[in-house]
């Protein structure tokens, strides 16, 4: 989103930060036409849309099966996008970040999302996740070099103290549990780390051709549950396929290309921002369909949650000041 949603937004090229598109003025510097709009919105209503559908199908869905079936659906999707032209093929030790990449983004987060979403509901796990980019800010400082500043110390703080306050929050009225909050954050660290090995290979290889290769890879991980999802196949109804289908191709195929079609065209700084918007329409959809209504406190440290990523936005444009200053 760059957050994660359930289909979590890939990593922006560097070279699409603030950047300025001279052959059609007014891209990149903040003058967004209705196309990218509608681009922007369909984005962020089905990335939301997603955590609903997890969430309704983990009622029924093992989480395994659930993320293999998804994975599946998705990686033929993709491949039509990869393959209507011809594909360019990552060299060298660009495999091994993809690896990394396949494994935590598209398999390990797919794993603890849709086991969390069978314990807590749609609007708390979205929040929660939404913490990805200060787990993103946080681990640059250790693999990328990036500096620690007082800003970001003080983002990862204040988001960290959220996630504290919406785990309270479950263990003290009983309406989910604790389990699930921690399954969530996992979520999040893995999506971090998918973020982090994903930035480098945008700048060599079309982002398209590393999603599609990352969802295989993430397929490979959940075939250990391919048991579990043909059992699924045979038993469940057509409503249940449908939505596993429906999380393949929309969350995920269709919202990867509408927000690749919203950062070629806008400000990737600025347009991330928007992703701020996900838990708060997932918790409309889920409050619309399923009749959830998060716990109170999940509203406080969710906020809390959004203004430490924030905060770690500030430090990229303040005076770097190492700790010990």
């Amino acid at each position: 989103m760059t957050t994660l949603s359930a289909g979590a937004a890939p990593a922006p090229r560097e070279s699409e930060v603030g950047s300025v598109d001279t052959a059609h003025p007014g891209r990149g510097a903040g003058a967004l036409d209705w196309r990218v709009l509608v681009a922007m919105s369909v984005t962020l209503v089905l990335w939301a849309s997603a955590f609903v559908a997890i969430r309704h199908l983990g009622r029924d869905v093992p989480a395994g099966a659930l993320s293999l079936g998804r994975l599946l659906v998705a990686s033929a999707a993709l491949s039509f996008l990869v393959f209507r032209r011809r594909p360019t093929w990552p060299q060298g030790r660009d495999w091994w970040l993809l690896v990394v990449c396949g494994i935590g983004w598209f398999g390990i987060y797919n794993l603890a999302l849709n086991e969390a979403e069978r314990r807590i509901d749609a609007g708390t796990t979205a929040l929660i996740v939404q913490i990805g980019p200060l787990i993103v800010a946080l681990l640059a400082t250790v693999f990328l070099g990036e500096r620690l500043t007082r800003w970001l110390l003080a983002g990862m703080l204040v988001g960290f103290v959220g996630v504290a306050i919406i785990a309270r929050g479950f263990s003290g009225d009983g309406s989910g549990d604790t389990v699930g909050v921690w399954l969530a954050v996992l979520a999040a660290v893995t999506y971090a780390i998918g973020v982090l090995a994903q930035k480098p290979l945008l700048g060599r290889m079309p982002g398209p051709e590393v999603t599609w290769i990352a969802c295989v890879i993430g397929t490979v991980v959940c075939l250990p549950w391919a048991g579990d999802l043909v059992e699924v196949v045979t038993v469940a109804d057509a409503s249940t396929l449908w939505w596993i289908a429906y999380l393949g191709i929309f969350p995920t195929a269709i919202a990867f290309t509408t927000w690749a079609y919203v950062l070629s065209r806008g400000d990737a700084g600025k347009v991330t921002l928007t992703t701020f918007l996900v838990p708060f329409i997932a918790a409309l959809i889920a409050w619309a369909l399923l009749a959830e209504v998060p716990p109170a406190l999940t509203f406080v440290g969710g906020g809390l949650a959004i203004v430490g990523v924030l905060l770690t936005r500030v430090s990229r444009r303040a005076q770097p000041m190492t700790v010990s200053e």
